[in-house]
């Protein structure tokens, strides 16, 4: 039988409890709406994943719509955070730049209910339907441009990385690595290799690193002892290889 009671420890305060439960309401609406997008998505599925009845969903989050909205803007703000973290690293506005391009590769690996909602919501766009992606420019994108922006000017002011366009550099590290997730079924196509294994994304997270250290520095030598430094420090995320979704079901 469902439980529609929290399921925090016995003498837990009733505010505790209450966070716990929205938590897991959350969290099962997270993978919900991800796997069927908004219209797709059933709350009695969302109610017997968090081990709640509907009423107590409706209790916390009133409407379906105000669900999603809440469960894309806890994972935006944890993706934001993430990011901003590593733009504040003590360290080289160049280090950071390569930190942050893996950290990106490494979210779409392990974010994927954020890459399943950012496309849905891309779409809605597309099609001029009212979306929630005003909600991602305002807690995600603006933010973490702006930062981003500031990181590699001061980079190239210190002589560190080549002079050139910030956006560019942007579009040159963060674009490449959606562009290979994105076109997965291609190259599995022209090469009869599978892009997705755990073999072939942790070959081509170090090609990313390694090829932004010998591109975007002055000093080459500095910038590949950088890229080495970094990936040997960054260990690739558990990859649960079921929940790949690019290339599968595009």
């Amino acid at each position: 039988m469902m439980n529609d009671q929290p399921t925090a420890a016995p003498n837990a305060a009733p505010s505790e409890r209450s966070a716990e439960t929205r938590g897991r309401i959350l969290d099962a609406a997270l993978s919900e709406f991800a796997a069927h997008g908004l219209a797709g998505a059933r709350t009695e599925r969302i109610a017997t994943a968090a081990s709640v009845n509907k009423a107590l969903l409706y209790y916390y989050f009133e409407s379906k719509e105000k669900l999603y909205l809440a469960a894309l803007e806890m994972i935006a703000v944890r993706i934001r955070d993430s990011t901003m973290a590593v733009f504040l690293r003590e360290s080289s506005p160049g280090e950071r730049v390569l930190r942050s391009a893996l950290n990106h590769f490494d979210r779409i690996v392990g974010q994927q209910e954020f890459q399943s909602l950012m496309q849905q919501e891309m779409i809605r766009l597309h099609k001029g339907e009212s979306g929630v992606m005003p909600l991602l420019v305002k807690k995600v994108f603006e933010p973490t441009l702006i930062m981003y922006r500031s990181m590699v000017r001061e980079g190239i002011t210190s002589g560190e990385l080549i002079e050139a366009d910030w956006m560019q550099i942007q579009l040159a590290t963060i674009g490449a690595n959606v562009f290979y997730f994105l076109s997965a079924p291609i190259w599995r196509l022209v090469t009869g290799d599978d892009p997705l294994t755990v073999q072939s994304l942790a070959a081509r997270r170090k090609a990313v690193v390694e090829f932004l250290g010998q591109a975007l520095f002055k000093d080459r030598q500095h910038g590949a002892a950088l890229a080495a430094k970094v990936f040997a420090d960054t260990p690739m995320p558990l990859i649960e290889r079921d929940r790949l979704k690019f290339g599968r079901n595009v």
